[in-house]
């Protein structure tokens, strides 16, 4: 068997997956978003319809938040992870990963029993102040639960990346008189820069079409996976439901090539 076949072979069960369950289903999207009652026009709605609009810019606003919060309290955190040991330390890794094991409809639960009608944050503010806090059913919320299950995901991507950094660096940095501030600007995040714009546009795309959570709190929330479940549900508009996901898709797809290719030139600029 010649090399070249043999590659073929390699490669036939990844293209059959990938025509089967990408290229064939969003074959059918780009169809169905067409033979609406609009046709085409159903594309620019998205743009046009002030509830599709004001879903989609909700949507890249919170989820660019949660990966600037994510990033920020990763960061931290996984750089004083990778450079202490201390008894415990294994334990406490593994419960900020813990979330990874709960699904989205779980998280959102938790949000409610911290801060909806009857959560532990309403109780102690009603007890202090006389008036019940309640956040959960709001973008608030939200957020509180996209930075949840997000951490785990950006912070053990973070924390391989502290480990690989040469310490060398840091302490000529520190011998030639730089402060803790220079430090963290001049050295560690330079060199860090590659794995967080990774593991900040894995945290963006996962917030760009997370449902079960949104799901849970969606009682005054319009974010596009929620717009998009209500369409092909309640108002069986399969055509703006596809056209809607085919917009999600495409957006999420954007900043993920973005990222790897501003990540890539990280990587060339540091070698």
């Amino acid at each position: 068997m010649t090399r070249t076949r043999f590659d073929i072979l390699l490669l036939a069960p990844l293209t059959a997956f990938a025509a089967a369950f990408l290229l064939l289903p969003l074959a059918e999207l780009v169809l169905v978003a067409g033979r609406g009652r609009s046709g085409l026009a159903a594309y620019a709605a998205i743009v046009t319809e002030a509830r599709y609009l004001r879903s989609l810019l909700s949507t890249v606003a919170l989820a660019s938040a949660t990966t600037v919060a994510t990033l920020a309290i990763a960061t931290v955190a996984a750089q004083f992870l990778a450079s202490r040991r201390f008894a415990g330390r294994n334990l406490l890794v593994s419960m900020l990963t813990f979330p990874l094991a709960f699904p989205g409809v779980v998280v959102g639960f938790m949000v409610i029993l911290l801060g909806g009608r009857l959560g532990l944050i309403g109780g102690a503010s009603e007890a202090l102040t006389g008036e019940r806090i309640v956040f959960a059913y709001s973008m608030t919320g939200l957020f509180v639960g996209y930075v949840y299950f997000s951490i785990p995901r950006v912070i053990l991507t973070v924390i391989a990346a502290v480990e690989k950094l040469d310490p060398a660096l840091v302490e000529a940095a520190r011998s030639l008189g730089a402060g803790p501030f220079a430090i963290q600007c001049d050295v560690v995040l330079p060199a860090l820069t590659p794995a967080l714009f990774a593991a900040g546009a894995l945290c963006f795309a996962t917030a760009m079409g997370a449902f079960g959570t949104a799901f849970t709190l969606a009682a005054r929330i319009e974010v596009l996976p929620m717009v998009i479940y209500t369409e092909f549900t309640l108002a069986a508009n399969m055509a703006s439901a596809a056209a809607l996901s085919l917009a999600l898709g495409l957006l999420t797809w954007i900043v993920l090539t973005v990222a790897r290719s501003l990540s890539g030139s990280a990587v060339a600029a540091a070698g």
